[in-house]
């Protein structure tokens, strides 16, 4: 695990570890029993004070993610992976693909980031996340025949 710092992002330190942490644990690439760098190597690979490293790693203890062990380093107690978000899904090859298409059309990082968000809030408006989940599914499915369909 390496985390990246971006100081411009107007996001606390602590919580852009918190925040890549729990996307490794979404994405299956760290799993339950797996260590985390300590706060040693965090410090010597991003230049952060020590402190907010340990603050990040209590955060994530507090939400149950992960799990101190004295003089071995900081566990991973439990994944946050669901099958359809793996790294190597299909879900994430067609976000990929769309992606590739969107950079195509002339959308850079932010436009697609904000793309991508208003549909996010859109869809989880009222945090009735059962109907985001279908509807994104049919989406997914469409967005794929839609794509077959394409030239390009």
């Amino acid at each position: 695990m390496e985390y990246r710092i971006d100081r411009r992002s107007g996001i606390a330190t602590y919580l852009q570890i918190v925040q890549q942490t729990k996307q490794a644990l979404r994405l299956g690439l760290l799993q339950p029993g797996d260590r985390l760098p300590t706060a040693k190597e965090v410090v010597a690979a991003t230049a952060i004070n020590p402190n907010t490293v340990l603050k990040a790693y209590r955060e994530l203890e507090r939400e149950g993610l992960v799990e101190p062990r004295p003089g071995l380093g900081t566990f991973v107690r439990r994944s946050l992976a669901r099958p359809g978000a793996a790294a190597d899904s299909p879900l994430r090859a067609e976000l990929a693909a769309w992606t590739d298409r969107a950079r195509a059309a002339g959308l850079d990082r932010e436009d697609i980031a904000a793309l991508i968000a208003s549909v996010l809030d859109e869809r989880f408006r009222d945090g009735d996340t059962t109907t985001a989940r279908t509807t994104t599914a049919r989406t997914a499915t469409g967005e794929s025949t839609v794509r077959h369909g394409e030239n390009g």
